[in-house]
């Protein structure tokens, strides 16, 4: 009597879950999608045909099928499969769960697939608390993510693990799981009468941004919704599946790969001079949420980092525009930030601000000098050790410049900072070339005295 009721549950949630759940592919033939890891004679494909599957690890955005294959596996093993969320469940429980499976082991030599959810939610202490028994080979485990793997799990348990990568679905495929809905009539809604139109389809599969479970869900709220007409057909239109899904999704976590890879592709746009692209990437990171200080911060490194003085006015109006970001907020503050993305991409570059890291690291590596004494702060102990005596004053020279040493005794010669001929540096390179000449002038000057002088000592 309890299994009928059970059965009789389980019918009903099956019933009333949403067109997503109902639609997940239960075999690889029903599977739509990911063909470069599940084409036919693929690894992963004839691994889940043959029941030969080691642990794995599926890294990709939500809605491309990762859940979806360790249920699949889950159907096609004849191994025991477990099945656990790391936002739900502990240490206690995977230590639970390999008890079983050690005992499943031991009593009836059957292994065991240890699936877990979100793995990447797990802390160090839980991931190292399954590696031993990956490693032993007590579970086989598969574990979902949407965070890359090589920074999110542990590295031991990813170097035991086959990573697949799952991409966003393409249109075609969102198209064709879209149209199974609408003809499965034991799943989907092949047994009502439902007319999609091909503007409506193609708004619903452009909107969804790669992931599947975002058309089944506009899908499912456009039909239900929706009431027949006279005729007693379902007619999506256009603007039906406007209201249906109204904003395309943006696949966006702030503490995630996605952040990292967009602020990326921001900043080397900005980088390549493309105003273009570097709005794009602008107003994908604002409008999926992210602190526009946190963007602001990134352009002020970038004006000393890749414009420098090329254009020295880049990094104070990079400052300006995130001190008035105070002032101004939200939404007004976008202009802000618009223009001085714009002035940033379109400013002529230069990563002379390098010389310095040179610089650092010379003197890290290097035998460094002592300051020479005519640099020496003459203030404390000039007359007992000649501290300062020598020093010229360049005021008071042409071009207020004259050579001098300033670099230690054994660094003469010494280069870091070589200008570019990018806009103001430009300027920069031929004042400096200027006075590089003129030390070069003094030097044969003063190489000439010294020899009449010894041509004198010698006669």
């Amino acid at each position: 009597m309890s299994d009928l009721f059970d059965a009789q549950a389980d019918a009903a949630r099956e019933a009333n879950a949403p067109l997503a759940d109902r639609m997940r592919p239960r075999t690889l033939d029903e599977f739509v999608g990911q063909d470069h890891i599940l084409g036919e004679g693929k690894l992963l494909h004839r691994a889940i045909e043959a029941d030969r599957v080691t642990s794995v690890l599926f890294y990709g955005p939500p809605g491309t099928g990762k859940t979806t294959l360790a249920r699949i596996i889950a159907n096609t093993t004849k191994a025991h499969f477990t099945s656990m969320n790391a936002v739900l469940s502990g240490v206690k429980d995977i230590r639970e769960a390999i008890q079983k499976a050690e005992n499943r082991l031991r009593h009836h030599q059957q292994r065991t697939i240890l699936f877990i959810d979100e793995v990447h939610r797990f802390n160090k202490s839980q991931q190292d608390a399954l590696l031993p028994h990956v490693e032993n080979g007590t579970v086989v485990f598969i574990g979902a993510t949407t965070e890359n793997p090589y920074f999110e799990v542990n590295n031991a348990l990813v170097s035991r693990s086959r990573v697949f990568e799952l991409h966003p679905l393409d249109e075609e495929a969102l198209a064709r799981i879209a149209d199974m809905a609408l003809s499965d009539a034991e799943r989907g809604y092949g047994d009502r009468d439902v007319h999609l139109t091909q503007e409506a389809r193609a708004h619903l599969v452009d909107t969804a941004n790669g992931d599947a479970r975002s058309v089944l869900n506009a899908l499912e709220l456009a039909v239900e919704t929706t009431p027949p007409d006279d005729n007693g057909v379902i007619r999506i239109t256009l603007n039906v599946a406007e209201e249906s899904i109204q904003q395309r999704a943006v696949l966006y976590d702030k503490e995630g790969d996605a952040h990292f890879d967009t602020i990326s592709a921001f900043i080397k746009s900005l980088r390549g001079s493309d105003p273009d692209a570097a709005l794009y990437w602008l107003a994908r990171m604002v409008y999926a949420g992210e602190d526009p200080r946190f963007i602001l911060r990134r352009m002020l490194i970038f004006a000393a980092e890749d414009i420098g003085l090329a254009d020295p006015q880049a990094l104070t109006l990079a400052e300006s525009a995130s001190r008035a970001f105070g002032y101004v907020g939200m939404p007004e503050g976008q202009f802000l930030l618009a223009e001085c993305c714009l002035y940033l991409a379109t400013a002529p570059k230069s990563n002379t601000s390098f010389a310095y890291f040179d610089a650092l690291s010379f003197v890290r590596d290097e035998q460094t000098g002592d300051v020479p004494t005519h640099l020496k702060d003459p203030s404390r102990d000039k007359e007992g050790l000649g501290h300062g005596e020598g020093y010229k004053y360049p005021h008071a020279y042409r071009q207020h410049y004259t050579p001098q040493q300033y670099l230690p005794d054994t660094m003469q010669g010494t280069y870091f900072y070589a200008p570019s001929e990018q806009g103001y540096e430009e300027t920069v390179a031929q004042r400096l070339q200027a006075f590089r000449e003129r030390d070069f002038d003094e030097d044969v000057v003063k190489r000439a005295e010294r020899y009449a002088e010894a041509a004198r000592d010698d006669l």
